[in-house]
């Protein structure tokens, strides 16, 4: 079969039915380090495969020799796909960037407004009890409601208060960030936003990760009970998302090495796939 044609199927495969089937692994969030390495992976083999298809396509056609009117069309046509494609991504990456920090930028303007500084989380006079994070590239906020503040107790407060610092320290907004981007830069009929969604459960479950080397962990499944049903604001990440997701990892305390190893061996796979297939047609070409 064609490298262009292989390469094809692989970025749509990479998009949506890979991510699909992926996502009912739910045991691997017992690994969310290794978890996190190969999502992204699968995401960046996928963008790789998607621009690397019109790219072979396109050289392939010009290196036979001689080069055919037929063959010179087909490259153009290849290439100019492959430019559609980048540029998806783009103006993909422009618009969700763009609008996730002028959300997150009103958004800590309002906050500052009207919440009081308590050793330096933001305090909302509000009864109900939330927590979590604005990320900002000038200033994060870390946001709770007074009602956090007197129904938690001092460990579950450190609990949550360290899941949020968590998040802004690996810039877990960032990871979902670009996840976004992709989703939102193929097609419908590819994209599967089961990839976007698994990858917040592991962000979360990473953040939980951190906030059990300070606290019990049994403080933290307290602290994410008292704060269920509540909600962060668009652009925000918050401490009480994907609870029942959450609490089945954070009951097993155990070690899982081979399954790290077979995530991040998978990883490395599925991103050296895309990789060798556009890059060794040109080395063979130059020869």
């Amino acid at each position: 079969m064609p490298t262009p044609v292989v390469l094809g199927v692989l970025a749509v495969l990479l998009a949506g039915p890979v991510p699909w089937a992926l996502s009912r692994w739910h045991r691997l969030r017992r690994t969310p380090a290794a978890a996190m390495l190969l999502w992204q992976g699968i995401a960046l083999a996928a963008v790789l495969a998607a621009l690397g298809a019109g790219l072979s396509l396109a050289t392939d056609r010009l290196w036979e020799s001689p080069v055919a009117r037929a063959d010179v069309a087909v490259a153009v046509l290849a290439g100019a796909v492959t430019a559609v494609v980048a540029a998806r991504l783009l103006r993909s990456g422009h618009l969700t960037g763009t609008e996730l920090r002028r959300m997150r930028r009103v958004h800590r303007e309002r906050v500052d407004l009207v919440a009081s500084l308590d050793r330096g989380v933001s305090v909302l006079e509000h009864d109900v009890p939330v927590a979590y994070c604005v990320p900002g590239m000038s200033g994060s906020r870390i946001v709770v409601s007074r009602s956090t503040l007197t129904r938690l107790t001092t460990p579950e407060l450190t609990a949550v208060l360290e899941h949020e610092r968590s998040h802004l320290r690996a810039r877990h907004d960032l990871v979902l960030e670009a996840f976004t981007v992709l989703h939102r830069a193929f097609p419908r009929w590819v994209a599967s936003g089961a990839a976007r969604d698994e990858v917040e459960v592991l962000v979360e479950v990473l953040a939980d990760r951190a906030a059990v080397r300070h606290v019990d962990r049994r403080a933290l499944l307290s602290a994410l009970l008292t704060l269920a049903g509540s909600s962060a604001p668009r652009g925000a990440l918050g401490s009480a998302g994907s609870l029942a997701a959450r609490a089945e990892v954070l009951r097993d305390e155990g070690r899982h090495p081979l399954q790290a190893a077979v995530a991040v061996t998978l990883a490395v796979a599925v991103l050296s796939l895309p990789t060798v297939l556009v890059v060794l047609p040109w080395l063979t070409g130059l020869r």
